[in-house]
């Protein structure tokens, strides 16, 4: 199978070998029926026959403890546990959790960064760390959301050795924290009473990816003792760290947008050959576009017959184009630090005190560069896409494929990030039994999440108005064929474009140093307490109390003008600033397009005009002074958000029979309370503190069952009212939610923004119902339906308005006096902002079948199957203007309607081997879309990965792990929801292949 799958493969062919191989699987397990008659006892006679203990390890051993763990819940939950200490079965802890039924996740350069529970996204799944609720915040590129400012949790910024078991719990019960409509997800760390005496584990690893051609190391280190006469004390020490360097190479368009007007989505459209009419661009003083001009010192293509067909095919508003078509290569640097400890002290029977330590640090840089054509992102006045001649053109499903173009601006662009995530949590629980029948516990716990990005500077080279640029589609819709007309690697046929040009529309594209350090600091704080009682043998009766704040802050300082610089100085050269970018493309790009250019030499200009130096220079463009709050472009990233959360519950939990059938469960109600105060300024008199709240409660009943009609066969109910607080902001778009800050954006593209502070929370109603049938040891098939009724939900509404219409929504945010030349009243703009909606249904279910192959012969018996499947559908009605009046039906965002995972795999004493594959349909991130497209999501995924032990003593394990087998690309488009779907991102970061060694004493 590992030979047989080949990147350039259809989907539907990766489908069916997926679906073939499946098929084996089950059609290998229907010697179950056979296996279990022959085993079972002849009726009247008595089973007490005594057989051999059959120990499981390994692998086998995970699969067995997570089903173990599942049968004893009342409520639906799915566990992975810790293949041995420090051992989990993957290397990132989202890639682990992908396993489980319902579970999809998104990647960042390679590795998963967020999860999806049954086509909930990362914003409706909390995440508990060791008991509290936790978030922990990471840099991306600008394509995966870039720094995470919501809810969500970035499940990258940890190590994996450091947990000993993952619980995934899809109901609720009211002892369960609120917050979430997907799941809660419980990451545990080891604790040294998890195992009597001293135990001592390490592992080395040497990584290589194919791709960037970088060897990297991977460590890990545990050591745990039991002390006192009874071994009444425990400490735990664990280190993990690891290093990562990958190249993330493709093609990316930053989205597609119409060609013409109207809205405010295009750039103006194409300039019309001499006579052409209607004229375009339209005769404009401060631009120079006349009839013979499409701006000052650009004439207008002659009027021919070929001209005029190019222009016609290509200019128009129901015809896409890509807005800033290019070529990149991000290289990725990245240090993972990991450290737990754990203290345990049992001084009675009845009483355990524990203290629980984590710290994680993520340092990485990043560095991107880019080969693009910036005219067609840009309008008029920005020296833009009215200057372009259109000289051939095809379209094809409302795309132009192909274009040849004159007057065309053509930038090399490099950025360099570098990214810092410290996350820091303590936390302390006691539990003590008062008697037989009483016992309580008290928790308090702080997790706090710092995320810096102190370095993120910009500089680019650019070249103005460039002849014979075409890019061609045809062959490759994901990587075009791109000539840029000119010699790209040759310093001579670049520029400089300093504040010694001037600064009038002739002179555009100036060169840019953009500075834009960022951060996001996030600090959750936790106590509950809670108390139970045994009332009677059957019925437990449970009450608690849970305290928590939530505080994250923003900040972003900028350039107060980004597109000035310095001039030169004499006797430098753009060879002096530069150097080449070699070797792009590998397995990529199609023949004719460059694999080398000339790049900024970031250091170079750092160093020659003392960028980082946060003055003025006191030479023309040299001021490299950063301001926030008074900077309008750097305000919207200044914002706080402050949350109480107060929450009391009441459950009885019961065990007894019904109709002599065992029965179980829970049934209980939550009272949550939530405050909340936002913080950010405004675009009002450079910068207006502006401060909202909002307060609301939710009465949270929650109930769950577990039937057993017959031996290992359980029948499980639960019901729920459920609540997810609303976004911060939407990272993908940028677009702030919760904050009641406006914003605002006069040129090159005309934007606004509206917070809403006053949003009620994402609400439902769920049902759940599950069969689980555990036929054998260590194997199960389950059946799961689920259905959830979203009555409030919460999304972004964009609309065209003429600047006027915003004077009348919000006349000091919007007033008259911000809208100067090239703005006017009557100026198109596209306003954002967050709204509650009525929501939809969403349902699915999943099919789950895991089993070792013990009843067949020789070797294989020593093989097994872990298969899963999950269906989910939704109908969400999305506003499609700003007052709501229009709507469209649509999938929930990040919802996937298909999953599959499956794991192959074979142990013995000594060798074990596994094969997992992972298939995600394509679904939605954005809905509208942005730049006049009615949907922005990601395509169908396949990723697959294996792993391999030998265990060539009892205390030494010799390992081999591969990673994304498939150089699965991150393949991101924008489309009308209908039949196009224009690529926007096309990355891929090559595979991943670890070896090394355990040693465990």
């Amino acid at each position: 199978m590992m030979q047989a799958i080949q990147p350039g493969m259809t989907r539907a062919f990766r489908r069916t070998l997926f679906a073939g191989a499946s098929g084996l699987a089950v059609a290998l397990s229907l010697g179950i029926g056979a296996a279990a008659a022959q085993d079972a006892p002849p009726p009247g006679q008595d089973d007490t026959t005594e057989i051999d203990e059959v120990v499981v390890t390994g692998f086998r051993a995970s699969l067995s403890a997570g089903l173990e763990a599942k049968k004893r819940e009342n409520n639906m939950v799915d566990v992975i546990v810790a293949e041995d200490i420090a051992d989990f079965p993957d290397l990132n802890l989202a890639e682990s959790i992908q396993r489980v039924p319902g579970v999809s996740i998104d990647r960042d350069a390679g590795e998963g960064r967020t999860i999806t529970v049954r086509g909930l996204g990362p914003d409706f799944t909390r995440t508990r760390i060791n008991g509290m609720e936790a978030q922990a915040t990471a840099g991306g590129t600008d394509s995966s959301g870039g720094a995470n400012r919501g809810r969500g949790f970035d499940f990258n910024v940890f190590a994996s050795e450091l947990f000993n078991s993952i619980t995934v719990r899809k109901t609720a019960a009211a002892e369960t924290e609120e917050g979430s409509l997907g799941a809660t997800v419980d990451l545990q760390g080891t604790r040294p009473f998890d195992r009597n005496g001293f135990t001592a584990a390490a592992s080395f690893q040497a990584g290589y990816n194919d791709l960037s051609e970088e060897y990297n190391p991977r460590y890990a280190l545990l050591l745990s003792n039991t002390f006192g006469a009874n071994d009444e004390f425990g400490a735990l020490v664990s280190v993990a760290y690891s290093e990562r360097s990958l190249l993330e190479e493709g093609f990316s368009s930053v989205r597609w947008a119409p060609a013409a007007a109207p809205g405010s989505t295009n750039s103006g459209g194409f300039c019309s050959p001499v006579g052409f009419a209607p004229q375009n661009p339209g005769n404009s003083t401060a631009n120079g576009s006349n009839a013979a001009n499409c701006a000052t010192g650009v004439a207008r293509p002659a009027n021919t017959a070929a001209n005029n067909t190019a222009f016609t095919t290509a200019n128009q508003a129901g015809v896409f184009i890509p807005r800033l078509p290019r070529y990149g290569r991000l290289t990725h640097e990245q240090e993972r630090l990991g450290v737990t400890g754990s203290f345990q002290w049992r001084p009675a029977e009845t009483t355990l005190f524990s203290l629980d330590i984590l710290y994680s640090k993520l340092d990485a840089t990043r560095q991107e560069d880019f080969l693009e054509a910036l005219s067609f992102s840009r309008n008029a006045a920005a020296g833009g896409q009215t200057q372009i001649h259109v000289r051939d053109a095809v379209v094809e499903n409302n795309m132009l494929v192909y274009g040849l173009f004159d007057n065309v601006d053509i930038r090399s662009e490099s950025r360099y990030d570098v990214l810092s995530t410290e996350y820091t949590q303590i936390s302390f629980s006691a539990e003590h039994d008062f008697s037989d029948r009483l016992r309580g516990s008290f928790y308090y716990g702080r997790a706090e999440s710092n995320f810096e990005n102190p370095i993120q500077t910009t500089v680019t080279l650019d070249r103005q108005n460039t002849q014979g640029y075409s890019w061609d589609f045809r062959g490759n819709a994901e990587a075009p064929v791109i000539n840029y007309g000119f010699d790209v690697t040759n310093p001579a046929n670049w520029a400089w474009r300093g504040a010694n040009l001037g600064t009038g529309l002739a002179v555009l594209p100036r060169s840019e140093i953009r500075l834009r350090p960022n951060g996001v600091d996030t600090l959750f704080t936790t106590a509950q307490a809670d108390i139970a009682y045994d009332a009677s043998e059957f019925v437990t009766f449970k009450a608690g109390i849970n305290f928590k704040t939530y505080d994250t802050d923003s900040y972003e300082s900028r350039r107060a003008d980004e597109t000035l610089v310095p001039a030169l100085p004499a006797g430098t050269t753009v060879a002096n600033i530069s150097n080449l970018l070699t070797g792009f493309g590998q397995n990529l790009v199609p023949t004719g397009t460059d694999t080398s250019w000339l790049r900024p030499d970031l250091n170079a200009i750092a160093s020659l005009f003392n960028i980082y130096c946060n003055c003025d220079t006191g030479v023309p463009g040299g001021d490299f002074r950063l301001t926030s709050i008074t900077n309008g472009n750097a305000r919207g990233g200044n914002r706080s958000i402050h949350e109480q959360d107060l929450a009391f519950y009441v459950q009885a939990d019961f065990d007894t029979e019904l109709f002599n059938m065992p029965f179980r469960g829970n049934i209980g109600v939550r009272q949550a309370n939530t405050v909340l105060e936002a913080t950010g300024y405004s675009s009002t008199g450079g910068g207006t503190l502006v401060t909202g709240d909002n307060e609301y409660s939710d009465t949270l009943p929650s109930m769950n069952l577990v039937l057993e009609p017959a031996e290992n066969l359980f029948l499980r109910f639960g019901a729920a009212k459920v609540m997810a607080r609303p976004p911060i902001n939407n990272n993908l778009a940028g677009t702030n939610f919760l904050v009641p800050t406006t914003s605002l954006s006069t040129g090159p593209n005309f934007t606004a923004t509206i917070g809403n502070v006053k949003l009620e929370p994402f609400r439902a109603d769920t049902y759940d119902f599950s069969i689980e049938w555990y036929f054998a040891p260590e194997s199960l098939l389950s059946f799961a339906y689920f259905y959830k009724d979203i009555d409030t939900y919460i999304q972004l509404v964009r609309q065209d308005l003429p600047y006027s219409a915003l004077t009348a929504l919000n006349p000091s945010a919007f007033a008259p006096s911000f809208c100067n030349a090239p703005c006017s009243a009557s100026t198109i703009f596209q306003l954002t902002a967050a709204v509650n909606t009525e929501g939809g249904p969403l349902k699915g279910f999943e099919i789950s079948y895991q089993q070792p192959f013990r009843f067949l012969p020789g070797f294989l018996a020593n093989t097994g199957v872990q298969l899963n499947y999950t269906h989910v559908e939704s109908e969400i009605d999305y506003c499609n203007d700003a007052t709501c009046s229009v709507f469209v039906t649509a999938d929930l965002i990040n919802l996937s309607p298909q999953s599959y995972n499956a794991t192959l795999y074979y142990e013995d004493d000594k060798f074990s081997a596994r094969v997992s594959a992972a298939i995600r349909d394509s679904y939605l991130q954005n809905v509208p879309g942005r730049n006049g497209n009615a949907i922005e999501g990601k395509m169908e995924t396949f990723n697959l990965d294996a792993s391999a032990s030998y265990q060539l003593t009892e205390q030494v394990q010799l390992t081999l792990e591969a990673l994304n087998l498939t150089d699965e690309e991150n393949h991101q488009f924008v489309g009308d929801g209908a039949s196009r779907e224009s690529t926007s991102v096309y990355h891929h970061t090559g595979r991943q292949l670890f070896v090394g060694a355990r040693y465990r004493f």
